[in-house]
């Protein structure tokens, strides 16, 4: 059994590190805009300025709200959602051949899988926020 005082952290530390994890491919959809646009026109992805801007705003301002604690069990199950859709969208590596791209894609698949499953686990754990988060705050007033 883990000692309560450390278990306390888990979900914070989630929070931050999922933050950490959206925010800085969502930056990088504003930054890297040409780059973005090319890769998703070679996946077939059509209305792609709307969609690309689209999930750059959720991807940032979904790690702001789960690094600051707001929300979380909603916006986790947003930005689940969010990478369910990339996912078969983007990283569709059963369309490929054999070889390094089916290789990247389908590891970029299941790592996104794993990542939804714990952002599904924030959603539903019945845990909240965690400690050091906007929600819990407001519960405690």
């Amino acid at each position: 059994m883990i000692p309560d005082p450390l278990s306390r952290l888990f979900i914070p530390a989630s929070r931050i590190i999922l933050a950490i994890y959206f925010f800085l491919p969502g930056m990088m959809k504003f930054t890297q805009y040409d780059m973005h646009v090319d890769y998703m026109a070679s996946h077939g992805m059509f209305w792609i300025p709307f969609f690309l801007i689209l999930s750059g705003l959720i991807q940032v301002g979904g790690s702001a709200a789960l690094l600051v604690g707001y929300r979380v069990p909603l916006v986790a199950f947003v930005l689940a959602g969010l990478t369910f859709v990339i996912s078969l969208v983007m990283h569709d590596f059963w369309t490929m051949e054999a070889g390094l791209q089916q290789s990247h894609e389908t590891q970029n698949f299941f790592k996104n899988m794993g990542i939804m499953a714990g952002l599904l686990a924030l959603s539903g754990a019945g845990a909240g926020a965690g400690a050091f988060s906007l929600d819990n705050r407001k519960a405690r007033a």
